[in-house]
């Protein structure tokens, strides 16, 4: 465990990680956190907690370049005890290297610009009846936050990933709940964090990694009174426990959970028409990408009935046949995608499009298409549960208005595509509306299992894709979930902060009493 400047080992059970593709156990043994390891380390973070949040801009800026840089200076042993704890490729764990050292990069960025503090003045109106007093406005952080480390991403979801980036960012201490299939890779990572405190002389609270299981240490530290703001990319069911935990709490606090979706895929009749061969490939590709093991996997297809579908399932079926089995991450991950894919093979009106090649490993997960009609699918609410894997159902329909149906029927998704050619124009621009009540983010002829990190990047949506619709996880405005606005009145010029003083120190844009200006 890293409990701030202290690398401490935990006296709870040991447990040890796993090689999904063998099965075997990962030395060294991790020990887990005891609730007095809670204690300290959320008091440490809220003992660094002001003096953290009034670094200046270049100081936390620096610092978040610097854990970048000490995460890439890691070089080897981090790429290969990754792979060895997920089962994940060497490809794959690089380019999510890569994914997690920039999104630190654009959140130095954003804190540099400054816009993230929405500094606002009015100004005083003496002579106005009533008068109006000198008001200015600012963000600040909402204090120490807790992040739980995700299964499915060992860096860009995980210890350095996008929820510590960004509650960092806003000038937050972080305590990680490190996820237990990847201790190692968490250590890694944490250590390059805390050695980046150190480096850039800040208080050592800043920063702390447990280990434990999630019902009880998970449990405590969202408990814990310092605690103001949880972030975790799990299960809704997982999720919806730490909701309500944070909602009990004398004092209840924000919990933003990235948890349940299938991501639909509309086939509009004209692409379906013209391209049923070609999408039936594409579609499989996406679908399969990382053993289908990306929050934003295309679980859903909704299409019109006809020859054109028949094309589209043919094609897939061909493609999925040539499909070998992919190492899933966890022995849990592998068993419940086992369990989902029987249950929805056996669910009244489904039938069966292919399968992928089967696997001989202990966590082979071998892809699955099924097929269904939308009445039978609005008839059936388990037809809509995720199957986190490379499982996906089409839902055939009669008519366009029955499609209406059926994505009005929908739960909130952090994604839904729409596969258009030209003379779907009208058709598309009758489901805008519905998929914008249901989604976060709206694609158009190409597959939701790539979130780029950036500015317009909303990765979020309405329950249970998350439990807030008006955040994202991914993306500079997911700064925005750990901060929190004050209004200041009448203050003297020697208690204004930066962002407010009246030479605008920090060189920011701000709105003085209405306009938009660099003043």
């Amino acid at each position: 465990m890293l409990i701030g400047a202290r690398a401490l080992p935990g006296h709870a059970a040991a447990f040890s990680a796993f090689n999904p593709a063998t099965g075997a156990a990962l030395e060294p043994q991790f020990g887990s956190a005891i609730i007095s390891d809670v204690d300290l380390a959320c008091e440490l973070a809220d003992q660094a907690f002001d003096a953290y949040r009034e670094t200046t801009l270049e100081q936390r800026a620096a610092f978040l370049e610097q854990i970048a840089q000490n995460i890439m200076d890691l070089g080897p042993a981090l790429v290969e005890r990754a792979m060895l704890e997920s089962g994940l490729p060497q490809g794959r764990i690089e380019g999510e290297r890569g994914r997690t050292v920039n999104q630190l990069r654009l959140f130095a960025k954003v804190v540099r610009d400054g816009r993230w503090q929405g500094a606002t003045l009015d100004s005083a109106l003496p002579e106005r009846v009533p008068p109006r007093p000198d008001l200015r406005l600012r963000k600040i952080a909402v204090g120490p936050v807790v992040v739980f480390g995700a299964s499915n991403f060992p860096l860009a979801f995980s210890v350095g990933g996008g929820d510590t980036a960004s509650a960092l960012a806003a000038g937050c201490p972080v305590i990680v709940k490190a996820h237990g299939a990847h201790p190692g890779t968490s250590e890694l990572v944490g250590k390059a964090i805390q050695a980046a405190v150190a480096s850039c002389g800040l208080p050592e609270g800043v920063f702390s990694m447990l280990h434990g299981d999630g019902r009880t240490i998970g449990t405590a530290l969202v408990n814990h009174p310092a605690v103001k703001a949880v972030g975790f990319t799990g299960s809704r069911q997982g999720g919806t426990a730490l909701m309500r935990t944070a909602a009990q709490r004398p004092e209840p606090i924000p919990v933003y959970a990235e948890m349940s979706s299938i991501n639909p895929v509309f086939l509009l009749p004209c692409a379906l028409e013209n391209r049923a061969g070609a999408l039936g490939t594409s579609f499989i590709d996406s679908l399969t990408l990382g053993a289908g093991q990306f929050c934003t996997n295309p679980g859903l297809v909704i299409a019109l009935d006809g020859p054109a579908l028949e094309s589209f399932c043919a094609s897939a079926a061909a493609a999925l046949e040539e499909k070998g089995a992919a190492t899933m991450l966890t022995s849990g991950i592998h068993s419940a995608f086992t369990e989902g894919v029987a249950r929805l093979a056996g669910a009244q009106g489904v039938t069966l499009v292919g399968r992928g090649k089967a696997g001989d490993g202990p966590c082979a997960g071998r892809a699955a298409l099924f097929i269904t009609d939308a009445a039978n699918f609005v008839g059936n609410p388990a037809l809509e549960d995720e199957i986190f894997g490379a499982s996906s159902l089409v839902v055939r329909c009669s008519d366009l208005e029955q499609m209406h149906q059926v994505a009005a029927h929908l739960d909130g998704q952090l994604t839904a595509t729409i596969i258009l050619d030209q003379d779907d124009r009208d058709a598309a621009l009758a489901l805008l509306p519905l998929l914008e009540r249901k989604a976060g983010r709206i694609l158009v002829n190409g597959y939701p299992t790539g979130v780029e990190v950036s500015h317009a990047m909303v990765h979020g949506g309405p329950f249970p894709a998350t439990s807030d619709s008006r955040s994202t996880s991914v993306g500079a405005g997911a700064i925005d979930r750990f901060l929190r606005p004050v209004s200041y009145q009448d203050l003297p010029a020697y208690l204004l902060p930066a962002a407010l003083q009246e030479n605008n120190p920090q060189q920011l844009w701000r709105v003085r009493d209405g306009e938009l200006v660099k003043a």
